[in-house]
């Protein structure tokens, strides 16, 4: 006797909860996800076994690339503009408006503060360029950096009054740098009487006791 097949059917699968799920998740990531902020130069950290967390918010960062130069920034755009208005200050340099907007979405930056105004009229994408990191001015004959941190420090003090939550100090130097270079940075530090920082490093797993 012939065999009887039996009718195919087709399969039909409702994807629309499963692609509400996925939507979620996204979602979800989006609103949770910390993006890292963008920064002027490759830096290469040194390793260490220390697991202490530094804070991606709060935090006064010193980037140092391999050459030495320095890179300076903090975070949040109101208090970028309020260290901005105290270097005008006391360099006697305006900035309009727009300048301080710019600014403002700026992370990190290492440009003398005469060549600033300049730096700020490039689009982003200049701002890139390697040409175009030349560092903030660290020696003892101008020392720009100090002006830096100081503006940033006495906005932070100024902040203390009212939140009681100090802006801590957290420097990124590149293992290739020579130690002269760092030891520098420091003693700037230690001259404006800022003896707590904090140096950001690899985690590196820790050695097994033998």
């Amino acid at each position: 006797m012939p065999k009887v097949k039996s009718k195919r059917k087709s399969t039909w699968v409702d994807m629309a909860p499963m692609c509400d799920v996925a939507f979620l998740l996204l979602t979800f990531f989006m609103l949770t996800s910390n993006f890292t902020a963008k920064e002027p130069v490759q830096v290469t950290t040194p390793s260490s076994i220390s697991e202490i967390k530094i804070p991606e918010t709060n935090t006064i960062k010193i980037e140092v690339d391999k050459d030495g130069k320095v890179f300076f920034g903090i975070d949040g755009q109101a208090r970028r503009v309020k260290m901005l208005e105290k270097i005008s200050a006391a360099y006697n340099i305006s900035f309009t408006p727009e300048e301080f907007k710019k600014f403002s979405l700026i992370p990190s930056f290492g440009v003398p503060i005469e060549g600033l105004k300049r730096f700020l009229a490039m689009e982003s994408t200049e701002r890139d360029l390697k040409e175009n990191a030349v560092g903030v001015p660290s020696d003892s004959t101008n020392n720009q950096f100090k002006a830096w941190v100081k503006a940033a420090r006495a906005m932070s003090r100024e902040e203390d009054m009212q939140k009681d939550k100090s802006m801590i100090i957290a420097i990124k130097a590149d293992q290739a740098t020579p130690f002269p270079k760092i030891k520098a940075v420091m003693n700037t530090l230690q001259d404006l009487n800022e003896n707590k920082y904090n140096l950001i490093t690899s985690l590196e797993k820790a050695p097994e006791n033998l």
